[in-house]
């Protein structure tokens, strides 16, 4: 067998450590992506509490500015052919790069340095209308938004450009190493430690945000960038190894056609990726919008009574990160253990972990520490699901049931779990539950729909397509965000009305909204992804694009 190992890619050895530095740098990523989301009720507060006094339409508008430039200015097009120009290694450390960039000028928005500067007087009088963008209703910013929520937009649109380019990068990158082998049981692996990244925002944004006993919102926003420095060491690390294994190989880093105008035609004029790309705009807009918010929707609609002691302290923080570490780990290494006794060990270890670490989350009574359990079943089951696409197939009929399983999850909250308002061990039981049910939906869509991109496309212009991909995603990622946050302001005028005139706390009122409709208008982008994942699976079945088909073929 050794004779056979002639580059790094045919060690399996390397092309896991090639991996594990890219999922690294998306897992740091993910965490500042979601940073302040955990924090929604503290953003709320004035200034002198820690606050930023931002209602919801700021957070909603300030959130969903970080995929504007990507959206607007076509930012992810360009990603995607200096992707395909340069080669991966170079844009990685590019998008870990503006990643940082963004992320500072996101801090100093949010920290005490901005309060009385200049700049935040500059701010609060400019950028309140924007020829044409106004005219359109896609402005980033509005009359009456908050100078802090203004630069951290324009600060969070860097970083967006930065962590959409880096995370097309990574796909190709995988692609790159993993081509003829793993490829879906790599990119199910690389998102379901990526999104771990979700569960250790939950926990330690408001740690830090809390930190010492007095709110302070910013430090947060600082843990979020030292993550991200090392997020860029990551990547240059990653620069190194994948120089080698093109100096291994003797193929260029450029792609050997160079780009043309014409590739995107060529994408363009695929049904099935179409199909794809609006299944995926349709899906991640149902899914990470909704995280922005999902810590808040639970404070507003279960009965909470947070811990006091021992359950209060940072002590309890750090335990209960250790015991998600011990689920996710138990779990994903389940799935690699060719010893039965083993194998169930690990997953019985994973879920008396899973079990002792919702018992603490109840017990601290804290919305953020519950919700944190959404990416622990995708880390279980995303290697399980890619490992049967690899082998199996059955990719379009994934989407399909992931889609279902969304609309169940959004339909529960809207209307099941307010059932339970008053009832604290019910309405946390319906919670983790359908929190878990809507990791293992989220898990599908990676396992199943980033490696069928390769079976759409031209292997030369793989960069391009994930590229449009994630700009279609993009416009959803940018729109549902505002939406999420102007529909509940207009849905809840009473609490808007009550905080102006006084008689009533933005603290208070950051916990009584009624999140319906919200769950409702996300519950429907579930109906229509379903039905794009019929269309997609009956195109698949006439015009044979092998979306049902393994990966790996058996050797004849």
């Amino acid at each position: 067998m050794t004779e056979k190992l002639k580059t790094l890619r045919d060690s399996a050895g390397m092309r896991w450590t090639a991996l594990l530095l890219l999922a690294l740098a998306m897992f740091c990523s993910y965490i500042f992506m979601d940073i302040l989301s955990p924090i929604k009720d503290l953003m709320m507060l004035p200034t002198d509490q820690g606050g930023r006094g931002w209602d919801s339409t700021a957070f909603g508008t300030m959130q969903g500015a970080e995929t504007f430039l990507n959206v607007f200015v076509f930012f992810l097009i360009f990603a995607g052919i200096i992707l395909d120009k340069m080669g991966v290694r170079f844009t990685a450390v590019l998008s870990g790069v503006v990643m940082l960039f963004g992320a500072g000028i996101e801090y100093y928005a949010i920290s005490d340095a901005f309060i009385g500067s200049s700049l935040e007087a500059w701010f609060t009088t400019h950028l309140n209308y924007i020829p044409g963008f106004d005219e359109l209703g896609v402005s980033p910013f509005y009359e009456g938004m908050p100078a802090s929520a203004k630069l951290a937009a324009i600060g969070f649109m860097f970083f967006g450009c930065g962590t959409e380019m880096g995370g097309i990068t990574v796909s190709r990158g995988i692609v790159k190493w993993f081509k003829g082998r793993e490829t879906a049981l790599a990119m199910g692996s690389e998102m379901a430690l990526a999104r771990l990244g979700v569960a250790t925002c939950m926990i330690f944004s408001p740690f830090f945000a809390k930190l010492g006993g007095q709110v302070d919102v910013s430090k947060s926003v600082a843990f979020g960038v030292v993550l991200l420095c090392i997020a860029l060491i990551m990547f240059v690390v990653y620069f190194f190894m994948d120089k080698k294994l093109d100096a291994q190989t003797g193929e260029a880093e450029e792609a050997d056609e160079p780009f043309k105008v014409s590739d995107i035609g060529k994408i363009l004029s695929s049904l099935g990726f179409w199909l794809v790309a609006l299944l995926c705009v349709l899906y991640y807009s149902a899914i990470f919008p909704f995280q922005k918010y999902a810590v808040n929707m639970l404070q507003c609609n279960l009965t909470l009574t947070p811990g006091t002691g021992f359950w209060a302290g940072n002590t309890v923080t750090i335990i209960q990160y250790i015991i998600m570490l011990v689920v996710a780990a138990g779990a994903f290494a389940s799935n690699f253990s060719k010893q039965k006794a083993k194998k169930w060990g690990l997953m019985g270890l994973a879920i008396v972990a899973l079990i002792v670490y919702c018992w603490m989350g109840y017990m601290r009574g804290t919305a953020e520490t519950i919700f944190a359990v959404f990416p622990l079943m995708a880390v279980a089951i995303t290697p399980i699901l890619g490992n049967m696409v690899d082998h199996k197939g059955k990719a379009a009929s994934m989407l399909m049931i992931g889609s279902l399983l969304l609309i169940l999850c959004h339909l529960t909250f809207a209307f099941v779990l307010p059932m339970f308002k008053g009832n604290a061990v019910g309405g946390v039981i319906v919670a983790y539950v359908t929190i878990l049910v809507l990791g293992a939906s989220f898990s599908l869509v990676p396992a199943a729909l980033w490696p069928s991109v390769p079976k759409l496309v031209d292997e030369k212009i793989i960069g391009s397509a994930y590229a449009l991909i994630f700009w279609i995603q993009n416009i959803g990622l940018w729109l549902f965000p505002l939406l999420i946050g102007k529909v509940l302001d207009n849905t809840n005028p009473e609490l808007v009305a009550a905080v102006k005139d006084g008689t009533m706390t933005a603290a208070e009122a950051s916990v009584s909204y009624d999140y319906t409709w919200p769950l409702i208008m996300l519950a429907a982008l579930g109906v229509a992804a379903l039905i794009i994942g019929l269309i997609l699976k009956f195109v698949d079945a006439k015009k044979h694009l092998g979306l049902e088909e393994p990966n790996i073929k058996p050797e004849a």
